[in-house]
């Protein structure tokens, strides 16, 4: 471990989204890390065996000297748009705890990203807190380097989201003035690299970076660039009339899961956020990538998992939320349930290993060879392949229409599905085991494309529902008690 990067570092916001993924990057690069939080439990999965977690809120200024003893950069990667009441006059207060707070400890340097937009020119409330943050924080005794950012690309980012949102729900847009108002989007492992950076910037005074990518572009054309990586056709009536007021409340509708923060984040749209200088080019190595290159790079991300940290994560932000469809995680639609049995993890996972072909799916096998058949008549595969042998398994193993992507014998299996959907399916089971018993983790996801997939996750969802309750439970059964699972159960047996 190098000696430089033995400085202790704060990091708020660790629960949101770019705090949560800039964590693990500190830890990897061996800085000395406190989370702070106001729930240090929610940490106990994502911060490292070496870091800190200390319980503070910046809205209680007792609370933060504890945090920022021995600290010498802290991270403030605070907001309050989340929250009901008016996030101005908590944000500004916050900050000024903070900006106090780092004074008496004698913290040596701030590291805070804001948001970009003119001054001068009449800014939206949101960017307009944005900015007032660092003029407060700059009234610290410590060095403050404000990071001013514009629309953050990577999957589970806010302004991601609602794009994704938008796209694949409609087909045919109508699309505001605002709509058409240049931006300079910026990849999150762009943003995450120029923080990393700062803790080692040989800077004397407070400085303000404005960062973007290399494209001055509209949140227009952003949806059309994301429209064309996912293969949707996508047709956009630009009109004069829609304000972003009404245009937040319409959001709401269509995209209720953002509409609290979202209403707020649109109200912004109306101004530009271009990066006026090359201030940042002159002191940071970093090279951002374009718009089309931080899209494809989101969407791969996800492709490795779900996503490492959501922006909706935060507590301020109001968390994930359950809909009647399944949680939603990008623009994944996810059904996932759980059951302990008094098993070990080996004799848990023993039924699952032997899921598909002979032994069948455990709960309405002829509703699968139904889909089966459906699926050859389109020119699928159906379920006439089997699988190769009835006991094991390996990663590449077709097992009837689906096929195993990741095998972890004794912990997981993750099948890809070949069925012809609108869309991308995977089914997941995964077994932990604790105190002589074990939790059997059954999970279905699927990656609508357009609005024919989101009909067709709805159109099933009541089907899936009977289907993969049965699933888990005669699974559940043929665990404790081999042989009492019944893979042939009809729907009446729920």
């Amino acid at each position: 471990m190098r000696e430089k990067n033995r400085k202790t570092v704060l990091l708020t916001g660790v629960t949101g989204y770019v705090g949560g993924r800039l964590l693990p990057i500190l830890e990897s690069k061996g800085y000395v890390v406190r989370c702070m939080s106001r729930r240090p439990l929610n940490l106990s999965t994502s911060a490292g065996s070496n870091t800190e977690t200390v319980v503070a809120d910046v809205l209680d200024q007792e609370s933060l000297d504890q945090a920022l003893d021995g600290v010498e950069t802290a991270f403030y990667l605070i907001h309050s748009m989340g929250e009901d009441d008016d996030f101005e006059q908590m944000d500004r207060r916050a900050a000024e705890n903070f900006a106090r707070a780092c004074s008496r400890k004698g913290v040596k340097q701030i590291v805070y990203l804001g948001g970009l937009g003119n001054s001068t020119h009449q800014l939206s409330k949101h960017l307009r807190s944005r900015q007032e943050i660092g003029d407060i924080l700059r009234t610290s005794k410590a060095t403050v380097l404000e990071f001013r950012a514009s629309i953050i690309i990577g999957s589970g980012s806010l302004s991601f989201e609602m794009i994704r949102a938008l796209v694949e729900r409609l087909p045919i847009m109508i699309c505001p003035k605002w709509v058409q108002v240049l931006a300079q989007p910026i990849a999150v492992e762009d943003v995450l690299a120029y923080l990393v950076e700062a803790l080692e910037l040989p800077e004397a005074e407070s400085c303000i970076f404005e960062i973007g990518g290399p494209d001055q572009i509209s949140y227009g054309e952003i949806m059309k660039r994301y429209a064309r990586q996912r293969r949707l056709w996508r047709f956009m009536i630009p009109i004069p009339l829609l304000t972003p007021y009404l245009s937040s409340l319409w959001l709401g509708l269509v995209t209720p899961l953002y509409s609290r923060v979202g209403r707020k984040l649109v109200d912004s749209l109306r101004n530009p956020t271009l990066v006026s200088n090359d201030r940042a080019d002159q002191h940071f190595s970093v090279r951002p990538r374009t718009a089309d290159e931080a899209i494809a790079r989101a969407l791969v991300n996800e492709d490795k998992e779900l996503a490492e940290t959501r922006w909706s994560d935060a507590f301020s932000s109001s968390g994930q939320q359950k809909s009647w469809g399944g949680a939603r995680f990008g623009s994944r639609m996810v059904d996932s349930r759980t059951r302990t049995v008094n098993a070990s993890a080996p004799m848990a996972f023993k039924p699952i290993r032997r899921i598909g072909g002979q032994t069948g799916w455990y709960y309405g096998d002829w509703l699968w060879k139904i889909r089966g058949f459906l699926d050859l008549l389109v020119g699928g595969v159906g379920v006439r392949r089997g699988r190769r042998d009835p006991d094991h398994l390996q990663v590449g193993d077709a097992l009837d229409f689906w096929r195993v992507e990741q095998f972890q014998d004794n912990k997981r299996l993750y099948l890809a599905a070949e069925m012809k959907v609108p869309g991308r399916a995977w089914l997941e089971f995964e077994v932990t085991e604790e105190d002589g018993q074990s939790t059997v983790r059954q999970t279905a996801i699927f990656d609508p494309v357009g609005l024919s997939g989101l009909l067709y996750w709805y159109a099933l969802y009541p089907l899936h529902q009977f289907v993969f309750h049965g699933m888990l439970r005669n699974l559940c059964q043929a665990i404790e008690v081999p042989g009492a699972g019944d893979p042939g159960g009809s729907p009446d047996a729920v």
